[in-house]
């Protein structure tokens, strides 16, 4: 007797969800000299923490799947045929927020990159203040961090406490992030931006393709134009939870989740992005662009509704914040059945 299809998927998600968790040694190694702690499973690289010198913010760099492909951007820091040029602040994978008490830390360029925006503008900066490797082990490590939020006067407005956590199974890496925002002796604004807050720049061919040059506005009304480029291979394509698909329907939408499915180097990818219920805005907004930025934005209400609602989401002094988040590379395709099946294994994953 053939089963049922009800059967067939909910094997498919026991399938999955073991893959998360099956036994590969995921291991966090630090670097002193390069200031970096790199990720490795199974002897082979996956991600870095870095918190170099000559950058702005700590990133994530890069990302990769669990046959060693690149998904996430080269720009700034190497250059890669065919890729794009724009936004030199989208770097790899990051957290941070377009403007916090007017002052903004998501449009800082990193060292040696100029800007002539005709604009006076206010930069805050990331600083990266210690790390420690909580865990090596199988199938998941753990990283906590601990990070200042810095003005232009020199002052912290907030500290940023980390618990990052990497997870890798077959075909599947996971990174998970717990960020405590703790204000320290101001008040902290979160003014509603579209420039935020953990995000994604992709590799070319992880981009929805475009047949027309685009121009973005920044929170300061400053134009960046997107030219057209050569849509080879370029094949990437977004859905939510709510069954939005594509730029055009889901952003600025709220839902639970996100993915970005493509290919990358002939590999087929899928990015995913998961907010958790016991984050303070769930479910979250999202600034998922076309041409590669794949942001979730807690705080944007204003600019995602048109005006209908205003959020200017607020920490006292002293006041803490926690949110939850999962960075999803799958090696090969899902369906929306099959990722609400690994939304529910990062619930059980990250309860509190």
């Amino acid at each position: 007797m053939k089963q049922s299809l009800a059967a067939l998927l909910a094997i498919g998600f026991l399938t999955l969800a073991a893959t998360v968790v099956s036994a590969q040694a995921v291991k966090i190694a630090e670097n002193k000299e390069k200031k970096q702690y790199d990720v490795t499973v199974d002897g082979q690289p996956f991600t870095s923490y870095v918190f170099w010198d000559d950058q702005k913010k700590p990133i994530l760099y890069p990302l990769r799947t669990a046959k060693g492909t690149i998904v996430t951007r080269g720009y700034p820091l190497e250059k890669v045929a065919g890729e794009r040029t724009d936004h030199p602040h989208h770097i790899s994978s990051w957290f941070n927020y377009g403007n916090i008490n007017g002052v903004d830390f998501w449009n800082t360029p990193p060292e040696g990159v100029t800007r002539d925006r005709g604009v006076i503008e206010k930069f805050g900066v990331i600083k990266h203040r210690s790390a420690k490797i909580a865990k090596n082990g199988k199938g998941v490590a753990q990283l906590n961090t601990l990070m200042d939020w810095i003005m232009p006067d020199g002052s912290k407005i907030m500290q940023e406490d980390d618990q990052i956590f990497f997870r890798a199974g077959n075909g599947v890496r996971i990174i998970d992030r717990v960020i405590t925002l703790t204000a320290q002796k101001e008040k902290v604004v979160f003014n509603d931006s579209k420039e935020g807050a953990i995000a994604i720049r992709v590799t070319r061919t992880l981009e929805e393709p475009s047949n027309k040059p685009e121009v973005f506005t920044d929170a300061n009304g400053v134009p960046t134009k997107v030219p057209v480029m050569d849509n080879t291979g370029v094949a990437g394509i977004y859905l939510s939870s709510e069954g939005k698909i594509g730029e055009k329907e889901g952003w600025g939408t709220r839902a639970k989740w996100m993915t970005l499915s493509g290919t990358a180097k002939g590999e087929d990818v899928v990015l995913g992005i998961f907010d958790h219920p016991k984050n303070p805005t769930y479910p979250t907004y999202w600034h998922a662009r076309g041409y590669g930025l794949f942001a979730a934005n807690p705080f944007g209400a204003k600019e995602f509704t048109k005006g209908k609602t205003t959020l200017n989401y607020t920490l006292e002094p002293g006041q803490k914040a926690t949110f939850r988040f999962r960075i999803l590379i799958h090696s090969g395709k899902l369906t929306k059945e099959q990722t609400e099946a690994l939304y529910q294994q990062f619930l059980k994953d990250v309860p509190n």
